[in-house]
């Protein structure tokens, strides 16, 4: 499996708590290459735009 599966994965998993969704998407970043980060961007806002859109935000603006 690839990184970018396994993050997907695990973001889908705790995306019940704010923080902990904040904190795996911290740490699956740092795991990730430029594509993939971009293309975790893209299904991120697709998936949990509505949720956690200031999240999203502020942990991807860190990456750009």
């Amino acid at each position: 499996m690839k990184m970018l599966e396994y993050v997907k994965i695990i973001l889908s998993k705790v995306s019940f708590d704010k923080k902990l969704f904040e904190k795996e998407l911290k740490k699956g970043l740092k795991e990730l290459g430029i594509i993939e980060i971009k293309e975790l961007k893209t299904w991120c806002y697709e998936k949990f735009g509505s949720l956690y859109k200031s999240i999203l935000n502020k942990v991807f603006r860190k990456t750009a």
